[in-house]
């Protein structure tokens, strides 16, 4: 008949401690309960695990090989506990995230590298895509939230939406550009602007687009055209084309060389937040991260 497990433990504790007594008071039974256990052990080896030495009965040579078992359950105990209690406060497991490329940067960079540096037992895979991308990605359950502009979530009723702040559109040009000295940027100023243009169909020129034609601009000049936002800041900082770009997670690359205009539009408006699945069960390691980067949020405002 197979032995206790639990029975193997405590006898390997006996062992450690070379008394019944001692062993009793660290396991929290008593010593009479602690015998009859190891009696029950006995019984179901059908064999002896222990020999009288005068008054005191010692482990035998059956008695220290499964002490040896009985210490790795221990350990292996301790190890799942340890194991379970990381996950319950989100410090193991895996952090699936995704965002645009401009989110993905710097803005979530900083607090990544914070939060693996904390949680060395996670594993994190960071999906930079663009809005269609992220939600097929969030919707098949291959990532487990995104950091991304609530547009993304609008046309899906299974997703929630947890803001964060809002990341407003801005106009964006090269420092010391001839539009930096005007008191007053107006429609026919950016009308008369050769524009850098986000790739048609991206959220970004939808809403650039809709702002523009809003606010009296007529037709907008198209210099270049581009998916790629290092190529925009890259080419935006060296000529004088402009373009829109949302202005919190753009910030950290301004480095003195770009600026956002004075010009602003109520369909400039873009929430930027955490999105989830809605039947999606609790997730401790996306809990733990989301609030590390809400708070990192916060002293940056």
């Amino acid at each position: 008949m197979k032995p206790d497990p639990r029975h193997l433990a405590q006898l390997s504790v006996i062992v450690e401690a070379g008394s019944f007594q001692i062993a009793a008071d660290r396991i929290g039974l008593t010593q009479p309960a602690l015998s009859r256990n190891m009696r029950a052990l006995e019984e179901r080896l059908g064999a002896p695990v222990f020999q009288r030495e005068g008054r005191r009965s010692v482990p035998n040579g059956l008695g220290r090989r499964l002490a040896q078992a009985g210490l790795a359950i221990r350990i292996a105990e301790e190890q799942a506990s340890a194991h379970a209690a990381l996950a319950a406060s989100g410090s193991i497991g895996e952090l699936r995230i995704g965002a645009p490329p401009i989110v993905a940067g710097r803005f979530l960079t900083g607090t990544l590298s914070t939060f693996i540096a904390a949680n060395p037992h996670c594993v994190v895979e960071l999906r930079v895509g663009l809005v269609h991308e992220l939600r097929s990605m969030l919707e098949r359950g291959q990532i487990d939230v995104v950091v991304g502009p609530r547009s993304l979530a609008d046309p899906t009723e299974g997703l929630d939406f947890l803001p964060l702040i809002d990341d407003r559109i801005g106009v964006l040009c090269r420092t010391g550009h001839p539009l930096t000295r005007r008191e007053e940027v107006s429609p026919a100023d950016l009308e008369a602007s050769i524009w850098l243009a986000h790739s048609r169909g991206s959220l970004l020129r939808q809403q650039t687009e809709a702002a523009m034609i809003s606010s009296g601009v007529q037709q907008i000049q198209i210099g270049c055209e581009t998916d790629s936002i290092r190529s925009v800041l890259e080419i935006v900082a060296e000529t004088d084309l402009i373009t829109t770009m949302p202005r919190v997670t753009t910030l950290p690359y301004l480095e003195g060389r770009l600026t956002f205009l004075g010009f602003d539009h109520l369909q400039f408006h873009r929430p930027l937040g955490a999105i989830r699945r809605k039947a999606m069960s609790t997730n401790q390691v996306v809990d733990s991260f989301l609030r590390q980067l809400v708070a990192s949020i916060g002293e940056a405002a």
